[in-house]
């Protein structure tokens, strides 16, 4: 059986740097081949799954707008899917007033008029380390990314529906930006997914355990 390679996207204005720290070792324990592209733009993103995508389906999935863009990829590409790693989605269908979208809107509205520490400045901790190297690593493309992120579509739940592979969900109970109702959702229209919970003390290597929920999904097929 060939190893499995699982192709993981960061969430808006994020990076790869995020996402590798995140799920690397989660997924080395359970074999599987880590890749994450650098990416910025959301056609970036997609075209690094149609190229991530070779002779065996993979798993893709990602953080937030990542795993909106991962499981749209999935949806129009069932058969090479082969299961699904999602952190924080944060909602379905089109944006239609997220807290997600909403702040992407305003951060790309703050950082226009005064620039990226500006828009960080009520960030703190870890939280606030990786904004700044990974929004000031985006330069000029960012307020062009956070419009553009927030006014995309993630996958309805009708379509989600139709993706019958495993799939591991982590949602937050506490995250404002990211509502758990939302990942609640996803769970229950996927028909293989399992979710786990966490909460804003436990971030961000929490969001490695949506590895741990895909092993069990793959466990109950």
């Amino acid at each position: 059986m060939p190893v499995e390679t699982v192709v993981l996207l960061p969430g808006t204005a994020s990076d790869a740097v995020f996402v590798r720290s995140v799920f690397a070792d989660p997924l080395s324990q359970v074999g599987a081949v880590i890749h994450t592209p650098h990416v910025r733009t959301l056609s970036e993103r997609l075209t690094a799954l149609e190229n991530a995508a070779g002779e065996h389906p993979i798993v893709v999935g990602g953080v937030s707008l990542g795993a909106h863009v991962a499981a749209s990829w999935a949806v129009r590409n069932p058969d090479r899917c082969a299961g699904l790693v999602l952190a924080l989605p944060a909602w379905n269908g089109t944006p239609d007033g997220a807290p997600a979208a909403l702040a992407a809107r305003a951060s790309a509205g703050i950082v226009a008029a005064h620039g990226v520490d500006a828009a960080l400045a009520g960030t703190s901790g870890w939280l606030r380390h990786e904004l700044h190297r990974a929004w000031h690593g985006y330069g000029d493309q960012l307020v062009p990314h956070l419009t553009e992120a927030a006014g995309s579509a993630a996958p309805t739940l009708e379509e989600l529906r139709s993706l019958d592979v495993p799939t591991g969900i982590v949602g937050c109970v506490d995250d404002p930006v990211h509502p758990v109702g939302v990942a609640r959702a996803w769970a229950e229209a996927l028909p293989r997914a399992v979710l786990v919970e966490t909460t804003l003390d436990a971030y961000p290597h929490a969001l490695g355990r949506a590895v741990q929920a895909w092993q069990e999904a793959k466990k109950e097929a």
